[in-house]
């Protein structure tokens, strides 16, 4: 990956090298080299340190006109590329200490398939639904785009139905299947999320895709569309299952909160919150926590119970596809993919762990 010393370097031969590496990201930030993850860890490259000006030559040449007036505006731009022969990139350009800088998150060209990701066989059953609302969550680089994309790609190979994605920017591009694509990217083909949603049933869609749902209004506008018999996906950046449910309905007031309740017990197919671990000689592990609604659970949401959801979620198991992040974090462990230290240090319930593990509390 070197370059000529006095030439600014050529971001798309940069982002193809970041690509052959097999990296998950790059990051631009001046008074530093380009640096790369690979396996959840940043590296620097070897090559010049990066100036301001550097930078901002570097990320103009892939941007539009339009997109570098909207930067220089407002300091922030969300964007994907597509670089032929090279990939797909979704970018972030931000400011720091008054100098540009980016950050690029590759986008596989291939949409993985539920099997090549080792997804949980409930994945398949739970996308068999005509209607309701499924959820991806995770923190940022959780690996919830990929998880997400490969689960609308398994109802593009099985149902024919319209699919619609509102996404900001739009990242997978799913060729029509036996299923039709109408891809919606915030800023490019609709002003928000909220008016694409609001648009959306006249576009006559069988399966809606909300990039985000992080919003009163968003998250309104998938519930009602589930509720009018449509299969809603969406994502948000949530931890756990539980705390998924608890985050949607904080966000509405106290006297919406019955109706939003009873909508949500109504329409919850599923929630898988997922994380990714490094794993024992490289790589990482995906540990999705699995909720699956069931009558039981939908009576605890409807009578504002969310806080008995775990307990119902660790004696529930049989035949749903519902586990813990705690039972996936050992069965792990004990398969000797992780070690004690990594799942002590992303487990959300550290105690129930150790006890698990025989330790001391």
């Amino acid at each position: 990956m070197e370059e000529e010393k006095n030439d600014v370097i050529d971001i798309k031969k940069l982002l193809k090298s970041v690509v052959k590496h097999g990296a998950s990201d790059m990051h631009l930030v001046s008074r530093s080299e380009p640096q790369i993850r690979i396996g959840g860890k940043l590296k620097a490259v070897n090559l010049p340190i990066l100036t301001g000006d550097d930078i901002e030559e570097m990320c103009y040449s892939v941007i539009t006109e339009k997109q570098k007036q909207f930067f220089e505006e407002h300091n922030e731009l969300d964007f994907a590329i597509q670089i032929p022969g090279i990939g797909r990139f979704r970018g972030n350009y931000y400011k720091t200490m008054g100098d540009m800088a980016a950050a690029f998150r590759i986008i596989p060209v291939e949409i993985p398939s539920l099997d090549q990701l080792g997804a949980p066989a409930v994945y398949k059953e739970i996308i068999k639904r005509e209607k309701g609302v499924i959820l991806v969550t995770g923190p940022t680089g959780s690996g919830k785009s990929t998880t997400m994309a490969a689960i609308i790609n398994e109802v593009n190979l099985t149902e024919s139905k319209h699919i619609l994605t509102v996404e900001d920017p739009v990242e997978f591009i799913h060729q029509n299947k036996k299923s039709l694509f109408s891809h919606r990217g915030v800023g490019d083909d609709t002003a928000s999320f909220a008016a694409a949603l609001k648009y959306a049933l006249r576009q006559d869609p069988d399966v809606i895709v909300i990039g985000e749902m992080r919003t009163r209004e968003t998250i309104s506008a998938g519930l009602s569309a589930a509720e009018t018999g449509h299969l809603v996906f969406g994502t948000l950046h949530t931890s756990s299952a539980p705390g998924t449910i608890s985050r949607i309905l904080d966000v509405f007031g106290g006297d919406e909160q019955p109706a939003i309740r009873a909508m949500i017990a109504g329409s919850l197919i599923a929630v898988i919150s997922q994380m990714l671990l490094p794993k024992l000689g490289g790589g990482r592990v995906c540990v999705p926590e699995i909720l699956v609604t069931t009558n039981a659970i939908s009576n605890l949401i409807r009578e504002d119970k969310v806080h008995h959801i775990y307990s119902q979620m660790q004696l529930g198991q049989g035949g749903t596809g519902m586990q813990t992040q705690t039972q996936v974090l050992l069965r792990e462990y004990e398969a000797g993919k992780v070690s004690k230290d990594a799942i002590l240090q992303y487990a959300n319930k550290k105690e129930e762990v150790k006890k698990k593990l025989g330790m001391p509390v």
